[in-house]
């Protein structure tokens, strides 16, 4: 059976900086444990130094049996890459290799038909064979079935591109399930999952009996699959031993301990050295008492350098402030809007201050919706395009109603290579720029101040998911669309979102599968399996896969 223990890693940023030190923990056989921590405390830097993406740098780490990796970017992929690429990537490296000199090989084939090209294809065959290639093939035909509705051989063409992001987690959490590894490091794997999709994620980690380092912000998953809980913070890790339920609990008892401890500590150092001073000033009147005074300078020396105990972590601030604005009664009016290939055609009214919830399966045209919103916006203001949403229909918005759309894959390639700091200070559209001063002064509200001079790119999901957050409330929206907008946000940033739309003035539209996240909306819209879109007076969470012809 397999397991991992991790002893006294840490790890130091490029500019110098330590992102964490001594984080000791154990993943045993058949547990699934979960790391959490705040956005930026180098939970992934953390799983990637275990997967050997990252060399180590300090302490060092022990594992028994194989092991697989699924990365966060799984889900947010939109290359050229097909399903058969994406799941070689969560193989084990000989399969790659196999795999990809057996691609060459067939290329090579398609250009030449000599013995020796003959030959370099049998022997790629054969290694194919070897490595388990023809066995994986048999996985993978059903791992498709259970993803996509269809077999290996007709899917594994298919661009990962036209898979939604849920689709794409599913798929590769199939194949990491059903496959050999006895350890699995998984980072977000809830993220782009509808909520059926999350409850059978829930059901087999209770099952397996793999052992399981999981990072996700999913309270509900939390509370259902972790036996123990790994915390990043302050620079170093703790582990409750016992589940989410009390993880909370134990958190702040360790930080009540922490405070005491440093303020006793504080309390004896002020002894120590109120007894030097009073020795001192005995000293020059009495040598008897000189003696005693160097024996407390020794002590007190000797307890300096120890040192306190550390120091309760900084409690991390995030405090957005969507302010939004007054607009037309009606905010959004959909009349006979059909997407196409998608959703029937639907009527829908939405109000000034309306917090209206999308929800549905994977698929179903949520994310469309909301970007068809935006693209509304545009034509509202004159200066829209062509719509890349294909839809019949009608869908516009009311008066003063500035639609600000947050993406749920971050993707947002004019932002490679420049910093959050450089991003706002260029502006952009209805978002004017910032001097260096007040850029800091945004960033430091949502916890960013340390990442402001890092590339976009480089920082952690939870950093650009809140980084993005912030744009809206520059930009002055007065209608927000958030598309998942808590899949990468920390436990703090997701409850400080959640408080700031309560007092935002305007409408909100999102796409969600966060249960907990859904409890701040009055009013649902769901997308239903057979390609109607109806209001429900409460959240719908059993929806199925859209019933519609798939190739």
């Amino acid at each position: 059976m397999g397991y991992l223990e991790a002893t006294g890693l840490g790890h130091v940023l490029a500019d110098g900086r330590e992102l964490f030190h001594d984080v000791s923990f154990r993943v045993p056989a058949g547990e699934t444990v979960a790391l959490i921590g705040d956005n930026g405390a180098g939970k992934t830097t953390l799983l990637r130094t275990l997967a050997g993406e990252i060399a180590t740098q300090r302490g060092s780490f022990r594992s028994q049996g194989a092991f697989a990796v699924m990365p966060q970017f799984i889900g947010s992929l939109r290359d050229d890459r097909t399903v058969r690429d994406l799941l070689l990537t969560v193989a084990p490296p000989p399969l790659r290799a196999a795999a990809a000199a057996l691609d060459a090989a067939e290329l090579a084939m398609m250009e030449a038909d000599d013995e020796p090209t003959q030959l370099r294809y049998a022997q790629a065959l054969v290694d194919w064979g070897e490595v388990g290639g023809y066995d994986y093939e048999v996985l993978w035909d059903t791992v498709t079935v259970a993803a996509l509705g269809v077999p290996f051989q007709a899917a594994q063409y298919r661009e990962v591109a036209t898979l939604s992001g849920g689709e794409q987690k599913r798929l590769v959490l199939e194949a990491l399930l059903r496959g050999p590894a006895e350890l699995l490091l998984l980072d977000e794997p809830d993220n782009y999952l509808d909520v059926p999709g999350k409850r059978w994620l829930e059901e087999q980690l209770a099952q397996t009996r793999q052992g399981v380092l999981l990072i996700t912000h999913d309270r509900e998953v939390l509370s259902r699959t972790a036996g123990q809980v790994v915390t990043l913070e302050g620079g170093t890790a703790w582990t409750h031993g016992g589940g989410f339920a009390t993880w909370g609990e134990a958190r702040e008892a360790r930080w009540q301990r922490a405070a005491e401890l440093r303020q006793r500590w504080s309390e004896k150092h002020e002894q120590l050295k109120e007894l030097v001073r009073t020795l001192r000033q005995q000293s020059s009147i009495s040598d008897e008492m000189a003696s005693r005074y160097h024996a407390a300078q020794t002590r007190l020396a000797k307890f300096e350098a120890v040192g306190p105990p550390p120091a309760p972590p900084r409690r991390q601030r995030v405090a957005p402030d969507l302010r939004g604005g007054r607009t037309g009664v009606r905010a959004i009016t959909c009349r006979e809007l059909e997407l196409t290939g998608l959703m029937r055609p639907f009527d829908l009214e939405v109000f000034f201050g309306d917090r209206v919830c999308v929800l549905g399966s994977n698929g179903s045209g949520k994310s469309h919706f909301l970007r068809l919103l935006d693209e509304a916006g545009g034509d509202a203001a004159g200066g829209g395009t062509a719509a890349t949403v294909a839809h019949t229909g009608e869908c516009r918005l009311g008066a003063r109603v500035r639609p600000g759309l947050f993406a749920q894959t971050h993707r947002h390639p004019e932002w490679a290579g420049r910093t959050p700091a450089d991003i706002l200070g260029a502006g952009e559209g209805d978002r004017a720029g910032l001097d260096l001063e007040r850029a800091m002064s945004a960033l430091s509200r949502y916890g960013l101040a340390g990442a402001g001079r890092q590339n976009f790119e480089t920082l952690s999901g939870g950093q650009q998911a809140r980084f993005q957050i912030l744009l809206l409330e520059l930009a002055g929206a007065t209608l927000l669309l958030l598309d998942e907008p808590t899949d990468n946000l920390d436990l703090i940033s997701a409850e400080a979102l959640e408080e700031a739309l309560a007092a935002f003035t305007g409408t909100v539209v999102a796409v969600t599968h966060d249960r907990w996240f859904a409890r701040v909306f009055s009013r649902f819209l769901v997308f239903r399996a057979d390609g109607r879109v109806v209001e429900a007076d409460e959240p719908v969470w059993d929806e199925g896969r859209v019933s519609r012809v798939r190739s």
